[in-house]
């Protein structure tokens, strides 16, 4: 670049430098804040999916009777993809203050699909080999529900284009979190397959979420920080952590089955409106 002095009427031209180097460098393959924090996202699913398998699958084809090791294991997982949640959520807050690179959306789909597809997938799978009365094989074709509506749902998010403020369809990270929230529960093998089966198809559902912003995003962040105080206090057998961790995976489900039904009731009051509107109009 050329620039002209204006007292002295020269041209003054730059030394190569740093500059140079990042005007060499293609716009596509410059990260930025908000995909730095999108790479979180990704490593803490990864992540999870690690303690999953050393903290509480191994331990369990060993023969291990040591339940308070996958205990921790199990709440070191799912704390891990409650900070991918938060990791998604401020990475978007970031993109919409500062800036996103051109690849920011596709880094965000695929890091998504490792924190909150294969992570709770997995989950569920390794719950169905270690539980008493599941089902394997049943809880493999469980699994494989829950990962190819993430898959659709992240599909699905890059080509519809819907207004703006809501999302179609449960966001994933939320039925990642209501998806171990079900397992956690550790209730009866069938109900506990019904009900993820249903999160999966909500993900993959036509219902309106609203998007996390505002008072709302304050709310979610307030709610996963609570939710990793929970999972502490059960991990490391508090008083009452039990119950507190029930008590919270149980407020997790009621209210991803509550949303659904509010979105399903507003939807169906506008509807009603607008034909009585039209009905009105068409009066003499």
């Amino acid at each position: 670049m050329t620039v002209i002095d204006p007292e002295t009427r020269t041209d003054w031209v730059p030394e190569a430098g740093a500059e140079d180097d990042a005007e060499d460098m293609p716009l596509s393959m410059r990260l930025s804040i908000a995909d730095t924090l999108t790479l979180g996202n990704a490593t803490c699913g990864f992540m999870a999916v690690y303690f999953t398998t050393t903290g509480i699958l191994i331990p369990h084809l060993q023969g291990s009777q040591e339940n308070g090791m996958a205990r921790h294991s199990a709440a070191t997982a799912v704390i891990l993809m409650l900070l991918a949640a938060i990791f998604d959520l401020c990475d978007g807050l970031v993109a919409r203050k500062l800036r996103s690179s051109p690849m920011g959306a596709e880094l965000d789909n695929l890091s998504d699909l490792i924190s909150f597809g294969l992570a709770p997938a997995y989950f569920v799978l390794v719950y169905g080999m270690v539980a008493d009365d599941a089902h394997q094989r049943v809880a493999a074709v469980a699994a494989i529900v829950v990962l190819l509506a993430v898959v659709l749902r992240l599909a699905r998010f890059s080509c519809v284009a819907l207004k703006d403020g809501t999302f179609q369809g449960m966001p994933s990270p939320f039925g990642a979190l209501t998806v171990v929230s079900i397992v956690l529960l550790e209730l009866p093998f069938v109900p506990t397959l019904l009900a993820v089966i249903g999160v999966a198809w909500l993900m993959v559902s036509r219902v309106e979420y609203p998007k996390p912003r505002g008072v709302l995003a304050a709310g979610m962040l307030s709610w996963i920080v609570g939710a990793m105080g929970l999972l502490a206090a059960w991990a490391f057998d508090a008083p009452g952590g039990q119950l507190l961790l029930q008590t919270g995976c149980a407020l997790q489900v009621v209210l991803g089955a509550v949303i659904p039904l509010f979105a399903t009731a507003r939807r169906v009051n506008t509807f009603r409106g607008n034909r009585r509107e039209a009905r009105t109009a068409q009066l003499p």
